[in-house]
């Protein structure tokens, strides 16, 4: 600790020669310091690096078939219009065939849906009334309706079975409420709409189709049996409020087809359709169209930007500039420099077989004299018309040899991770070793300090003697006349 007074007594400034002192002492850990600042700013130049090629690397795998995947799954895309956007939508993906296809619809699924009795259906309105009084349990059936109109037959699904309890003297709210309740999963719902003729019930299936048709038992003036022609106080009469389920209907250039959705699905391979609207006896053109250059155009576009920003990276990181004698932060470093060799070499991948399309040049990839890469989109173009397959798996090869590398040097065992924690354990040595000459330092200072401060005392002791002397001689006899002559 610095003592401000020191040299206070001799008039010497015993401070700054203390401060000049431990400035010469202090070059080993200065020098220390300067190694590691070094190390460090080497750690971050590894960083910059491992950060542009980790965007290669997802580049590279962007292009990479997985297992299992052909070309058509991988860069492919399917379209899949309609003339008329009213009737029905469509999405295409792998699978689907190019192609022109008639549609036409000539039913929309829909829900089941029961009403209870309104006021002027006294017989109804009064079967409710005494089955609210007595209550039950009231047993809700989903199932699948199948069968001829007037003849139907109702097969239950028991695993969708409600079973609700009616609580006696319940109200048309209550018994709502209870439904409801019982079936929180929304398989059901009730409500109540109360119309000009009183209230009524209203009770739907969630979900559309014949295979979610409701019967309804157990508790009087609410029973519905879907068998047959349908009988039941609830009603499924749409003039009643109700409606009859049914399935969507279809047909694809005149093959007919149902569907309990209006979203079809395997009717024609790769393509879904949203039914909206029934036709009206003239079919809409379905369109099933392919893309296959927008997505290879684009994997290659992405990689080839990918490629160049890395290259500007490693570029910068190892350039030496002899005429201002500057040099990159990993100029002459044997990682930075395996890196920059082996994505050149990389860019010289083969794809094998028997396609003439064998390397990046012979679709539309040059190296420019700077190093970066350039993309002929007419060449590729034409390659993937030429060859789809050959094109597609040549994208595939390259991004798998740059995925499968650039793995090894970004990797948590990658060479990028190995030499910056050789590094760290080089600037852990370096901080034991400054602590220890700091530790030195103190003790050095101190040492100074009290050695300054002995010698403050001296001297001033010595002023001290000589004032009192060259006082004790001024005072002798015959002083006087000498300092007067």
């Amino acid at each position: 600790m610095a003592i401000s007074s020191l040299g206070a007594g001799s008039g010497i400034d015993l401070n700054s020669i203390v401060t000049s002192l431990m400035q010469v002492e202090q070059q080993p850990l200065l020098a220390l310091q300067t190694k590691e600042a070094t190390y460090q700013a080497r750690i971050s130049a590894l960083g910059n690096l491992k950060s542009g090629l980790s965007s290669l690397l997802t580049a590279s795998q962007f292009m990479v078939l997985n297992v299992g995947q052909n070309p058509n799954d991988k860069f492919a895309s399917f379209k899949a219009t309609l003339a008329d956007t009213t009737i029905a939508t469509a999405t295409a993906a792998s699978g689907a065939v190019v192609g022109n296809y008639n549609l036409e619809v000539t039913a929309l699924a829909v829900s089941h849906r029961l009403t209870s009795p309104d006021s002027l259906d006294i017989p109804g309105a009064a079967a409710v009334t005494a089955g609210l009084a007595a209550g039950g349990t009231l047993k809700i059936e989903l199932g699948t309706q199948s069968g001829l109109s007037g003849a139907y037959a109702f097969a239950a699904d028991t695993a969708r079975e409600l079973n609700v309890t009616v609580a006696a003297g319940s109200t048309l709210e209550q018994m709502r409420d209870a439904i409801n309740t019982a079936a929180a999963d929304g398989r059901v719902s009730a409500t109540i709409i109360n119309g000009t003729n009183g209230k009524q019930l209203v009770l739907s299936s969630s979900q559309t189709g014949l295979s979610n048709v409701m019967k309804l038992s157990g508790v009087s003036g609410f029973d519905f049996d879907p068998s047959g022609a349908g009988s039941g106080v609830l009603s499924q009469d749409s003039l009643k409020g109700g409606q009859a389920a049914t399935n969507a209907a279809y047909k694809l250039n005149g093959i007919a087809g149902t569907s309990s959705t209006n979203s079809v699905t395997g009717a024609l391979d790769g393509v879904t359709l949203s039914l909206l609207k029934t036709t009206s006896g003239t079919p809409t053109t379905l369109t099933v169209t392919k893309d296959s250059t927008t997505q290879l155009v684009s994997a290659l576009g992405s990689f080839i930007k990918a490629y160049n920003e890395s290259a500007g990276v490693m570029k910068n990181l190892g350039y030496y500039d002899a005429t201002t004698k500057k040099a990159g932060a990993l100029q002459g470093n044997a990682t930075l420099r395996s890196v920059q060799n082996e994505t050149r070499n990389l860019l010289q991948t083969k794809a094998g077989g028997t396609s003439v399309y064998q390397t990046l040049s012979d679709i539309g990839v040059s190296i420019q004299k700077d190093g970066t890469l350039a993309l002929n989109t007419t060449k590729l173009t034409a390659a993937i018309a030429a060859d789809f397959s050959g094109v597609s798996t040549l994208v595939s090869t390259v991004g798998s040899s740059f995925k499968s590398n650039i793995d090894n040097v970004v990797g948590s065992t990658g060479s990028i991770t190995n030499a910056t924690d050789g590094i760290n354990r080089l600037i852990s040595d370096l901080d034991k070793r400054a602590n220890a000459l700091q530790s030195r330092l103190t003790t050095i200072e101190s040492r100074y300090r009290k050695q300054f401060s002995a010698l403050d005392t001296l001297v001033t002791s010595m002023n001290g003697t000589s004032a009192y002397l060259t006082q004790q001689l001024a005072n002798l006899p015959g002083a006087y006349r000498s300092n007067n002559n």
